[in-house]
């Protein structure tokens, strides 16, 4: 794990987004900037991303940003995240669970490394960057903001593990948000079509999708980034709640 930089200022709020060289975690990071927030941005592999990322950033507001590249699968190394953020800043306000394992696990084809892969980034970090910042976020009044899934409830068929380690941040969200209550607020945002898998989706499973969404389009990464800033900064009298950001996918049919 790294942390280069200066210190700054504590009186600016400050938030902590795992996963967040690119796609969504990129998009919360600028709204959360943008928003006023200093950053202390966890990356994985996408060392060259981040740096892009983080240059952007200071070049707006010199010193806004600390990047810190850890595995989040390292039980041992979550703390230290927290740490290094306090450190730098002075401060911790806000926790974003952003980083995510997804991989499909066709029943009959499941192990144990599938099982704990998907579910020490999907379930556990969180848990235990939210127990490792509670203190903090207790102090600044603070919130946590997961980023969960439309799976955790409606299933994605040969995608067994990921659903249900989702369905378990789901359940840790309601818990930690009677746990960390009434100073800290905790929810989640479920996304819906917001971004196609990098890997490609063959256009067949997209129009499907779509068709199942009542606003029948894409949504964006900037609806995601909007949602986390006002679970963050508006959303004072919510905690425990599951937002669905999915077009209406979710409605009835």
């Amino acid at each position: 794990m790294t942390s280069p930089g200066t210190s700054v200022s504590d009186t600016r709020p400050v938030a902590l987004v795992t996963g967040a060289a690119r796609r969504l975690g990129a998009a919360i990071a600028r709204r959360l900037h943008a928003a006023g927030h200093d950053l202390a941005l966890h990356y994985r592999d996408s060392a060259t991303a981040m740096q892009a990322l983080a240059a952007e950033l200071d070049a707006i507001r010199p010193g806004s940003v600390l990047s810190l590249q850890a595995e989040l699968a390292d039980a041992d190394a979550l703390p230290d995240l927290v740490d290094a953020t306090v450190a730098r800043f002075g401060r911790l306000d806000v926790l974003v669970n952003n980083a995510s394992a997804f991989s499909p696990t066709p029943l009959g084809t499941i192990t144990v490394a599938d099982w704990d892969t998907q579910f020490a980034t999907n379930a556990r970090a969180p848990l235990l960057l939210a127990q490792a910042a509670a203190p903090h976020l207790r102090t600044t009044r603070g919130a946590i903001v997961n980023l969960v899934d439309l799976y955790a409830e409606r299933p994605l068929r040969d995608h067994a593990v990921y659903c249900m380690s989702k369905a378990a941040l789901v359940a840790g969200t309601r818990a930690l948000a009677l746990e960390l209550a009434p100073d800290v607020r905790v929810n989640a945002i479920a996304p819906g079509a917001i971004l196609w898998p990098e890997e490609g989706k063959p256009e067949a499973a997209k129009a499907a999708m779509l068709a199942r969404t009542p606003l029948a389009r894409v949504g964006s990464e900037h609806d995601i980034a909007e949602a986390v800033l006002w679970l963050v900064q508006g959303a004072g009298y919510t905690t425990g709640h599951v937002l669905p950001v999915d077009g209406g996918r979710l409605l009835p049919s």
